[in-house]
């Protein structure tokens, strides 16, 4: 059985900033693997919810192929703009970590927002199983996918930077591991959550499903 001291001592090693860079597992700082696996979730989410981003917009929102597709491309590449703002407001006034930590809390919400938008019964006055006020989802939507491109972008350029960091100068061998756990870590999670998705979207379907709903807010309920 742990004593108080054993439980007192892990929770100073895991949530101490001062007390983590002195404590290792395996050779490697601890913090380390709460990155690697916040970066795999954080994949997993993303890319879970690209994968039917197409399908809400066509048999949810009721888009045509056309503006389905500007749509989507648009999200995507403000994603990969928006690291230029994370790099800026992380070296120029909040930090790697505290930057990590607010567009991490502005990603979170935009996912949220997204998976309120999905859910059809919020507006479905007349219980015929499509939502009835359209503008109000699209406006939610549109929201969401901002804070998310927001969120997922702003920390981009922070993360490996910030795992790099927590090492000490004599790590070197350690810190060049970790950044090939690191990318493995990313390829992972985008690889399972384009497998896992559309087989949970298939099964929805069989349930009776509209095609392609459901998913968005099961993915982070």
């Amino acid at each position: 059985m742990f004593s108080y001291q054993d439980w007192l001592s892990f929770w100073n090693i895991c949530f101490s900033p001062t007390l983590m860079v002195h404590h290792f597992c395996f050779g490697y700082p601890l913090s380390i693997f709460f990155i690697v696996i916040n970066e795999f979730c954080e994949r997993f989410s993303y890319y879970g919810m690209r994968a039917v981003l197409v399908l809400y917009f066509k048999y949810f929102l009721h888009w045509d192929d056309n503006l389905s597709t500007a749509i989507y491309h648009t999200f995507v590449a403000l994603c990969y703009l928006t690291p230029i703002l994370g790099a800026i407001v992380a070296d120029s006034w909040l930090g790697k970590f505290k930057t990590i930590i607010s567009l991490s809390i502005v990603y979170t919400i935009g996912q949220a927002i997204m998976a309120v938008s999905s859910i059809n019964d919020m507006t479905d006055y007349n219980r015929d199983g499509t939502p009835d006020n359209i503008p109000l989802h699209v406006g939610l939507s549109m929201i969401g996918l901002i804070l998310i491109a927001f969120g997922t972008g702003g920390i981009k350029p922070c993360v490996s930077a910030f795992g790099g960091d927590q090492f000490e100068e004599e790590q070197e061998k350690q810190r060049n591991r970790f950044f090939s756990l690191f990318y493995l870590s990313v390829n992972a999670g985008s690889l399972l959550s384009t497998i896992i998705t559309p087989i949970l979207r298939g099964k929805l379907a069989l349930l009776g499903t509209n095609e392609g709903l459901g998913l968005i807010p099961l993915l982070w309920k």
